[in-house]
């Protein structure tokens, strides 16, 4: 064994638990809480039916502000694979939409599917923000 090879052997091999280390530490410093859940405002209007089918618990939405929306200043949609769905609740949109506009990492999934209910009801969402710790 060269002097070279035998140097990153042990070097490396000394370095794992570091890495390990290193690696839990940026796993603590970043948490997800979860902020509210809600069905999907205005769904019937959308997309949203005809993506019935093909949506599963669990799957990622994309949360978009439109702040020009003539109907409601704080508006969020919501939209799956670039379709959009409909919104956040007015009554619920608010503070999702301060913590955007001040540029907080807000995630959403899908958190339930609800075939006898309406149209209103049909699809509840789930909203995290996503922190870091130092």
């Amino acid at each position: 064994m060269s002097r070279r090879r035998f140097l990153k052997t042990i070097l490396g091999t000394a370095l794992l638990p570091v890495a390990a280390i290193a690696n839990a530490r940026l796993q603590q410093q970043s948490q997800t809480l979860l902020l509210q859940h809600s069905p999907i405002a205005g769904f019937q209007y959308y997309e949203g039916e005809n993506l019935w089918p093909l949506m599963h618990i669990g799957d990622e939405l994309m949360l978009k502000r439109e702040p020009d929306n003539r109907y409601d200043r704080h508006a969020m949609a919501v939209y799956w694979n670039d379709n959009k769905l409909g919104y956040i609740p007015r009554h619920e949109n608010r503070t999702l939409a301060q913590l955007f506009d001040h540029g907080q990492k807000l995630t959403a999934q899908i958190r339930r599917l609800q075939t006898e209910a309406g149209p209103w009801g049909r699809v509840e969402i789930a909203v995290y923000l996503q922190v870091q710790q130092a």
